[in-house]
């Protein structure tokens, strides 16, 4: 098992879905997490003592919003301040939105490029002088299949995620020489609550049910006809902060059930 305690970790949009199945994963490896992202805080709260309890680590809670540059600069300063270090970035949070690009709204790709690329950059730009001066730090960007490949009516969330992965490619180059990595997690379909929306919309413009869109969606992208859980994100995070990952720098790791294979 990778051990990481002793060790301080930032996961963006943490409170459910992929960012939460990461955050739970670090933590159980014995890194102490700051969890972020929106949610009802008495619920929030319930969801921090229980991991707390179950795994022994320190786990705190913020609520800055990722499309503000100062609120992500002053995130990682209360990480640093109250836990101790920055030592493990996980760039996770992310919106999305689906039209053709003749007809996407133009707030709705500003927030997307906002939450989904330039977050990253703010947090990386922020947590960096922290891990050079330790010689040691992980940076995993959760980009996506759309990281790799595109589709339509997407065009704001392929753009930032092809965005993310050339960013994670810079910020590897930039470290290479260093005990510091970085790396991009590029997932298919997982069953997030952001993954629900999409089912349940496509559902509704075609008139049939959940489950039926749920088989369409898969049956289209990934092969596998299986979806990716956020737990086998969380154990793919933890091993890239292992010293077995020590030389994986730059690379954009499909977890995809065989999407971009084809």
């Amino acid at each position: 098992m990778t051990e990481l305690r002793g060790k301080v970790a930032i996961v963006t949009g943490s409170t459910s879905g992929i960012g939460l199945g990461i955050a739970e994963a670090l933590a159980g490896a014995g890194a102490d997490v700051m969890l972020n992202g929106f949610g009802e805080r008495g619920e929030i709260d319930r969801l921090r003592e229980e991991i707390a309890a179950r795994t022994g680590v320190r786990l705190e809670y913020s609520d800055a919003d990722m499309s503000q540059p100062t609120a992500i600069a002053g995130l990682v300063e209360r990480t640093n301040g109250e836990l101790g270090s920055v030592d493990i970035l996980v760039n996770n949070a992310g919106i999305q939105h689906t039209a053709p690009v003749h007809k996407f709204p133009v707030e709705k790709w500003d927030a997307i490029l906002a939450i989904n690329l330039s977050a990253a950059f703010h947090a990386i730009r922020a947590a960096l002088p922290l891990m050079l001066d330790r010689n040691w730090g992980r940076i995993i960007n959760v980009a996506s299949a759309h990281g790799l490949v595109a589709s339509a009516k997407k065009a704001a969330y392929v753009a930032a995620k092809h965005g993310l992965v050339g960013l994670t490619k810079v910020v590897a180059l930039e470290t290479a020489e260093s005990g510091i990595t970085c790396n991009a997690i590029c997932p298919g379909w997982v069953l997030t609550p952001l993954v629900v929306k999409q089912v349940e919309n496509r559902a509704q413009a075609e008139g049939t049910t959940f489950e039926s869109a749920k088989a369409e969606l898969l049956a289209e992208k990934q092969p596998s006809k299986e979806f990716v859980t956020p737990e086998q994100l969380g154990s793919l995070a933890v091993f890239l902060c292992s010293p077995a990952a020590a030389q994986i720098r730059g690379q954009a790791l499909a977890v995809d059930g065989g999407w971009t294979a084809q």
